[in-house]
């Protein structure tokens, strides 16, 4: 089966794991908090669907490492469970600490019901992740559930740390490409690397083969955020959805723009003296193109996009799944949105 068909069979069931434990917030009590939850995961609400939903791509990715390592996919869906309301945790906090009205196309938690609520619909999905993590214990050993909910935990602490840094870049105007690195790995590759490693664990996988998912997974991470990032300034807007001019506009602190702060030249110049306004996007991008930092990001993805495949290939993955996990891979890396 190819990825296609192996996600047509994997993506349903994910789904039903996630209802089942944000159901145990529908209570007569606590309905219209359950339904905070229902509208955020893309259920309810209006504009609820797919594209509310989000891509499901690192509870696809937990259940391909299982079955990659030749192991039951069903009995890990609480663990995919798990990392897909770790993420969406995330994203409800942000969007409130971003004071990001939108997200994809609908209006955030904190838009709709304020702040106050919308952290604690934040806080309820990181519970009912850990509570689904427990689940695991019914079709695994408790050693087991103990080290993949170690893994888990170890990675949400990463989270805060990717978001305190940055958050906190925000007002420093000495940042160099250095200190980038730290904070994507925080905000963007510990997720990944924690679903590798953990359906890696599930899967039954020696140490070592688990170490490789790790890698794999953590470099994968890194190249999806610095491909996300060539995008958010040299992207067509049609297939990206979002405005190419965005990241330059907002001041974003992604790996081009720091290359080309590094070079002290004229885009270091013309960033320094004020905003970036939308009529001066093509040439603050051309600036960057002309000393080199949209190469510098290519190679730097290119770089990452080898490691990460290199490691994949030293954990041997078996059968239809372990090729999907490549072909996932190459989907994710070579993205034009």
């Amino acid at each position: 089966m190819s990825l296609k068909e192996l996600s047509a069979l994997m993506l349903p069931a994910i789904e039903a794991e996630l209802q089942r434990q944000v159901e145990r917030l529908n209570q007569p009590r606590t309905k219209s908090f359950y339904e905070m939850l229902t509208y955020h995961m893309g259920w309810t609400g209006e504009g609820a669907g797919p594209d509310a939903a989000g891509k499901r791509i690192r509870p696809l990715m937990v259940l391909l490492c299982v079955a990659a390592c030749e192991a039951d996919w069903k009995s890990a869906l609480p663990a995919s469970a798990a990392v897909e309301l770790v993420h969406n945790f995330s994203l409800v906090h942000d969007d409130i600490q971003d004071n990001s009205p939108k997200r994809r196309g609908r209006s955030t938690v904190w838009a709709k019901w304020g702040a106050p609520m919308a952290i604690n619909v934040g806080d309820a999905l990181f519970v009912i992740s850990n509570q689904a993590m427990l689940d695991l214990s019914r079709s695994h050993p408790a050693s087991t559930v103990l080290q993949a909910a170690a893994i888990l935990h170890d990675t949400c602490l990463e989270l805060t740390r990717g978001q305190f840094l940055d958050m906190s870049y925000e007002k420093r105007t000495n940042l160099t490409v250095d200190d980038y690195w730290p904070m994507i790995e925080g905000k963007t590759a510990a997720l990944i690397s924690a679903c590798t490693q953990i359906g890696a664990i599930l899967g039954g996988a020696g140490d070592a083969t688990v170490e490789q998912y790790r890698v794999f997974g953590r470099d994968l991470g890194l190249a999806f955020q610095v491909q996300d990032d060539i995008l958010g300034i040299w992207g067509n807007e049609a297939l990206t959805g979002k405005s190419a001019a965005s990241d330059l506009v907002e001041g974003k602190n992604s790996l081009p723009i720091l290359y080309g702060l590094s070079q002290k030249g004229k885009f270091a110049q013309r960033w320094a003296a004020s905003a970036i306004s939308p009529a001066e996007v093509a040439e603050a991008a051309q600036m960057l193109i002309n000393e080199g930092a949209q190469e510098y990001s290519q190679r730097e993805a290119q770089r990452l996009t080898n490691q990460a495949l290199e490691a994949l290939q030293k954990t041997n993955p078996k059968g239809e799944a372990g090729n999907a996990l490549y072909e996932l891979a190459d989907k994710l890396l070579n993205r034009e949105s």
